[in-house]
């Protein structure tokens, strides 16, 4: 049976943590996990799960929910009403040498490990860290339960989306400002025409199999 959705994200994964003895609880989340080029970013997010702190963030919701300028906007919110947050990020060479998943969760750990106020415990949407020693709960779209886990797809996705932006601007055949690395028509023309940038993830099998009809 699935999981129901609530309306928006609230502080209940949070309070029921601190329930447990838990005080600093970084929510966790990851962009660009399915792309064929440019990074996978993951961000890490620590917020005080009060009333004043919904009410300053409301609005956050799953970053695939919302559009450009709600992110943009939702984004300076977050930073200034965090306690902490940091982005990492996983290079497409890195997953190339590593694989995705391994990828994201190296994007995860460089997050959790920048936060300026260290964490004591974890929210994760979908990911498991076992290598990260602090109690964790990992579920999937927890970016649209738990707030701390919606701002840090927040922070993630606009973080990605601005590294993105730079790509295009010495590769722009490539339309990497258009569709930030996914897979569209747009791109596979480019990919067709051109042929893959070093930013691509040559081990997708998108990029193998333009390689194997070249």
């Amino acid at each position: 049976m699935k999981r129901p959705h609530p309306e928006r994200p609230s502080f209940g994964e949070e309070l029921r943590m601190r329930a447990l003895g838990h005080r600093r609880i970084a929510g966790v989340d990851e962009a660009g996990r399915g792309a064929w080029a440019g990074p996978v970013a993951a961000a890490a997010v620590l917020l005080s799960p009060d009333d004043a702190t919904a009410r300053a963030l409301d609005g956050v919701h799953d970053s695939k929910k919302l559009t450009a300028a709600q992110r943009e906007i939702l984004r300076a919110r977050i930073m200034q009403t965090a306690l902490s947050w940091a982005v990492g990020m996983a290079s497409s060479s890195e997953i190339d040498a590593l694989g995705i998943v391994p990828a994201t969760r190296l994007a995860m750990v460089r997050a959790i490990v920048a936060l300026r106020m260290p964490a004591d415990a974890l929210l994760i949407d979908a990911v498991k860290l076992p290598d990260v020693a602090l109690p964790q709960k990992s579920f999937n779209f927890a970016d649209s339960i738990s707030i701390s886990v919606a701002a840090a797809s927040i922070l993630a996705k606009t973080a990605r989306d601005e590294v993105m932006r730079v790509l295009h601007e010495t590769h722009s055949s490539y339309g990497f400002a258009i569709h930030k690395g996914y897979g569209t028509a747009l791109h596979r023309r480019a990919l067709t025409a051109y042929g893959p940038s070093p930013h691509h993830r040559f081990s997708f099998r998108p990029l193998r199999e333009l390689a194997l009809s070249a």
